[in-house]
């Protein structure tokens, strides 16, 4: 039974990667790669099951943290142009008097 789902999750990857390489625009980009990052954590859980080490579910929790934090980071790049904080124009001109 395990052995289907995991077997089902790494056929959805694969299809989930076409679907990266072929999106018309990048917001379905930026989908298919935290698709593919959710179905990596369930592969990794289950995988972890199969082989009788609950080890991988820490190991997959901490991969869906990362996969939040990038793919928040990701579209924060794509609408502002940069990651951290950028000062405003107003605060760059009352700096230089």
């Amino acid at each position: 039974m395990f052995i289907v789902a995991a077997l089902s999750l790494f056929i959805a990857m694969l299809l989930v990667l076409v679907r990266l390489f072929n999106g018309p625009t990048l917001y379905d980009r930026v989908l298919a790669v935290n698709t593919f990052g959710t179905f990596t954590v369930l592969f990794i859980g289950v995988l972890g099951f199969l082989n009788g080490r609950p080890d991988f579910l820490d190991i997959s929790l901490l991969y869906a943290l990362i996969n939040f934090v990038g793919t928040i980071a990701i579209l924060k790049f794509f609408r502002y142009r940069a990651i951290g904080d950028q000062p405003r124009p107003s605060d760059q001109a009352e700096g230089e008097v």
